[in-house]
């Protein structure tokens, strides 16, 4: 809920301004009035975030209004009603003014009751605007624009009976300036009530109904007669209009309500046929429509006109008399812009007025200066023509020495190229080379690995070689053996008998041919072993 702790944060201020001590006030005396605060908005228990708000014991008017905003009015829901907000300012009004009442309500010579000067006070939170002060940018003070506070002075005046001098206010209000609560209410009493002959009643009634004007939002207000739902005869009642609703009373005491007719966008007011007596209209809404009716026409026009008027301002969740502050505001904003640039602009009219008259005084004396020098003038072309014929030439030579050293500058451009060319090619060639070599390397790496692997292999052969050779000398010493053996069994055969030698002869030919025949076998096929081995040793190397 911003928009109400907008509506009332000139009178928190008050309230707060009544409880400070250098531009702060100690945390104890806020949560005394943030409490009574929470208690009217059905807030409870929201005083005690204070102990944890900021570090320090004590708050500036910044701080606490920060606080109200995220801690208190925030947990209000964002819908509500006007009837509702107005009910909520009336009470948060009364609460700062029971905190600051003491030092508002005093002054030397008293007019207004207290209950009067309290509406007044309304009135001017209304109206004025929190700023900070002239003197003090960390303070801050409520202050009522003269033209604001003309209009509630005017009202006054005229519930009073009196006349109203415009002029005489327009020249208090620019020798006052903004006004301050205490000026205000001061200029109201020994201005304009200040007269004897004014009874207290009257005073009472003129605050009531510029009260009833400024915070009710009270448009119009008086008797008219009213159109039953049930039987057809008028009835007189007393009427309040306000921008939501038209309410009707017994009487003007306003106690007794007997109905009330909300008004919006959709309602719509039109005159009726009388009957010579009565002045008729009706008041058209979505769910019915309500006859009226006046004594005389003038008041019918009245009526019609506040209705249409009430009709017009019923949308919003803002108050009347807020929405035409802030028109007036707009307003005086766009004349005081316009008459600054008015003023602006006939300040400047009236000082290119004298710079033209002081620049024609000039160009008369320079007029004759400008003669005299119109010959050397003459002269001094004569020479610049020279040189700017010269320059002409230095120009053209110029032109011809750049082409020059653009075309030297293109040459080495290409230069450049065909350098970077070759260096391409020298790097490509030499990252083949680079290549070859390291595959070469690699090669020969290989290689050097297949010699090494092949003199291993002829070295084993070599061993293999030689052992063969020892089992084949072994072989043939056996060999030899075996042949000496068979040659002395011969020449034993012979010293034997014929027969025995034939018959022995034939049974050892049986036996001893397979020996000798296996002997001579096994050292052809030693000789066959080694001979392929040899064979396969030098294909391998």
């Amino acid at each position: 809920m911003t928009a109400l702790l907008k509506n009332v944060t000139n009178c928190i201020w008050y309230a707060f301004d009544s409880l400070q001590n250098n531009d702060v006030v100690h945390k104890s005396k806020l949560k005394v009035l943030t409490a009574n605060i929470g208690t009217l908005l059905d807030l409870y228990g929201v005083e005690k975030g204070l102990d944890h708000f900021r570090s320090s014991q004590e708050l500036t008017f910044d701080e606490f209004k920060y606080y109200l905003q995220h801690e208190v009015f925030s947990s209000l829901p964002k819908t509500v009603t006007l009837p509702i907000i107005r009910e909520y300012e009336k009470k948060i009004s009364e609460v700062c003014w029971l905190v600051c009442r003491k030092r508002l309500l005093f002054r030397d010579k008293s007019v207004f009751g207290d209950d009067s000067v309290f509406k007044l006070f309304r009135i001017f939170c209304l109206l004025a605007d929190l700023v900070q002060d002239a003197d003090d940018t960390n303070r801050y003070v409520v202050v009522l624009h003269p033209s604001e506070a003309g209009i509630v002075a005017e009202q006054l005046v005229h519930c009073l009976g009196l006349r109203w001098d415009a002029a005489d206010w327009e020249a208090l209000g620019s020798s006052i300036g903004h006004f301050k609560w205490a000026a205000f209410l001061a200029v109201l009493e020994a201005k304009y009530c200040c007269d004897q002959q004014l009874h207290s009643l009257a005073l009472i009634e003129a605050v009531d109904e510029i009260y009833d004007v400024f915070i009710e939002d009270i448009i119009k207000k008086g008797y008219l007669l009213k159109r039953g739902y049930l039987l057809p005869t008028m009835r007189e009642y007393w009427c309040v209009l306000q921008p939501c609703a038209l309410t009707y009373y017994k009487s003007s005491s306003q106690k007794e309500q007997c109905g009330r007719i909300v008004i919006d966008e959709y309602c719509s007011v039109e005159a009726s046929a009388g009957d010579g007596k009565i002045q008729r209209f009706q008041l058209i809404t979505p769910d019915r429509t309500f006859e009226f009716g006046t004594q005389d026409h003038k008041s019918r026009l009245q009526w019609i006109s506040s209705l249409r008027q009430a009709t017009a301002v019923s949308g919003g969740a803002e108050g009347y008399q807020r929405r035409a502050r802030a028109g007036r505001r707009g307003a005086g904003a766009r004349r005081e812009k316009e008459a600054r640039e008015t003023k602006a602009r006939l300040q400047h009219e009236v000082r290119a007025r004298l710079a033209a008259e002081a620049q024609a005084q000039e160009l008369a004396e320079l007029c004759e200066q400008d003669n005299k020098k119109l010959e050397e003038l003459r002269n001094a072309q004569i020479e610049l023509e020279k040189l700017l014929q010269e320059e002409t030439q230095a120009k053209r030579d110029e032109e011809i020495v750049r082409a020059l050293q653009a075309r030297v500058l293109a040459e080495e451009w290409e230069r450049r190229e065909e350098l970077e060319r070759l260096q391409e090619e020298q790097n490509r060639m030499l990252e083949e080379e680079r290549m070859k070599r390291k595959q070469f390397e690699i090669l020969q790496a290989e290689k050097e690995a297949q010699y090494k692997e092949a003199a291993q292999r002829l070295k084993d052969l070599e061993d293999e070689k030689q052992r063969l050779d020892a089992e084949l000398k072994a072989a043939q010493e056996k060999i030899s053996k075996t042949e000496l053996t068979a040659h002395a069994l011969h020449v034993q055969l012979r010293d034997l008998s014929p027969a025995l030698r034939n018959g022995e002869r034939a049974r050892r030919a049986v036996s001893f041919v397979p020996t000798t025949k296996s002997s001579s076998d096994t050292l052809i096929d030693i000789k066959a072993i080694r001979h392929s081995k040899v064979i396969d040793n030098n294909e391998n190397v």
